[in-house]
C-alpha cells in the first residue's frame, strides 16, 4: 500500500457560507471518514492552523491505497469535493527517512 495526501482549501463560494451551512457539509466529511475507518481504511483527517491556532490553512487528508486511480477514486466520494466546496490537489508520500506515529487528537 501507498501512502497519499489531499490537500485542500475552501472555494471563494464557501468562504460565503454561514458557519451552521459549512458545519452540515464538515459533519458529512467526518460520517464519510469514521465509515471508511469502519470498513478497515487507514485514513485519517484534519485541518490546519497557524501559529495561534487559527484555521484557515485547509484541510489534511492522509490515506493508504494500492495506487493512485484508486485513491482518486476514493476521495472523489468526499462529500467536501461532491458538494464542490473545496479545491484540493491528490499526491501520492514517497518517503525517504523517519517514522510517523500515530497521534490522536480527538
Amino acid at each position: 500500500m501507498s501512502l497519499f495526501i489531499k490537500t485542500e482549501r475552501f472555494t471563494k463560494e464557501t468562504t460565503r457560507l454561514s458557519n451552521k451551512e459549512r458545519n452540515q457539509y464538515l459533519i458529512q466529511h467526518k460520517s464519510w471518514v469514521n465509515q471508511l475507518q469502519r470498513l478497515g481504511y487507514n485514513i485519517a483527517s484534519g485541518y490546519l492552523v497557524n501559529n495561534q491556532q487559527e484555521p484557515g490553512g485547509g484541510g489534511f487528508l492522509v490515506f493508504e491505497a494500492n495506487n493512485f486511480d484508486e485513491a482518486k477514486l476514493l476521495i472523489i466520494e468526499d462529500p467536501m469535493i461532491k458538494n464542490n466546496l473545496v479545491e484540493w490537489e491528490l499526491q501520492e508520500w514517497i518517503s525517504v527517512s523517519g517514522k510517523l506515529l500515530e497521534v490522536n487528537h480527538n
